[in-house]
C-alpha cells in the first residue's frame, strides 16, 4: 500500500484506529515500525507530530513503563473522537490496517512486553537477564549464569517464542 495521505486530521484518525486495533499500550518504536517502516501510512514526521498533536488533545497519554521507555495509550476521549470521526479514514485503509494488526499483534505484543538480554563476566560466564514487562513494570524477571557465549545467544534468541510457556510453568508451580 502506498503513503495514504498526509492530511493531519486523516493521520491522527489513523492512529487513532491503530492503538484502538492494537487493544494495549504501544513504544513509539512500535508506533513507528507499524505506520512507517513496515506499511507506510505515515511519513515518519507526520507521525511524530500527530502523537504530539493527540497528546495536547487527551486523545492518547503517555505511560512511564520500565526502564526509561514510554508507552502511548488510547484515551476514552480518544475512542469517543474515533468512534465519531472513523468513516473519515477510508474503508480500503480500515480493512488494510485491521488486517496487518490481526496477522502481527502478537508479535508486536512480543517484542514490547519480552526482553532479553546477556552479559559477559569477568569470570568468563554469562547471565542471561530474561523478562515480561506488562507495559508499566515488570511481572517476571529471571536471570541466569550459564558457560558460554552459545548458550547465552541461544535463550537470548528464543525467550520471545518461550516467555508465556515458562511464566505460565512456573506460576503454576509455585501457586500449587
Amino acid at each position: 500500500m502506498q503513503g495514504l495521505t498526509q492530511d493531519s486530521t486523516q493521520n491522527k484518525l489513523i492512529l487513532l484506529f491503530i492503538f484502538d486495533q492494537m487493544e494495549m499500550p504501544l513504544s513509539e518504536s512500535t508506533i513507528m515500525d507499524l505506520c512507517q517502516n513496515k506499511n507506510n501510512w505515515i511519513e515518519y514526521v507526520n507521525c511524530k507530530l500527530a502523537l504530539e498533536q493527540l497528546m495536547e488533545a487527551n486523545f492518547i497519554c503517555k505511560l512511564k513503563g520500565g526502564g526509561n521507555e514510554f508507552f502511548y495509550n488510547l484515551t476514552v476521549e480518544g475512542r469517543v473522537c474515533l468512534a465519531h470521526f472513523f468513516v473519515r479514514i477510508p474503508s480500503s485503509t480500515r480493512d488494510t490496517i485491521s488486517n496487518y494488526i490481526k496477522n502481527s499483534r502478537m508479535n508486536y505484543r512480543r517484542k514490547q512486553e519480552y526482553s532479553s538480554s546477556y552479559i559477559k563476566r569477568d569470570d568468563g560466564t554469562y547471565d542471561v537477564i530474561l523478562r515480561i514487562t506488562d507495559t508499566i513494570q515488570p511481572t517476571l524477571e529471571i536471570k541466569l549464569n550459564v558457560p558460554n557465549r552459545n548458550t547465552a545467544k541461544y535463550i537470548d534468541k528464543n525467550w520471545g517464542e518461550k516467555a508465556a510457556s515458562v511464566y505460565l510453568q512456573i506460576y503454576d508451580s509455585l501457586v500449587e
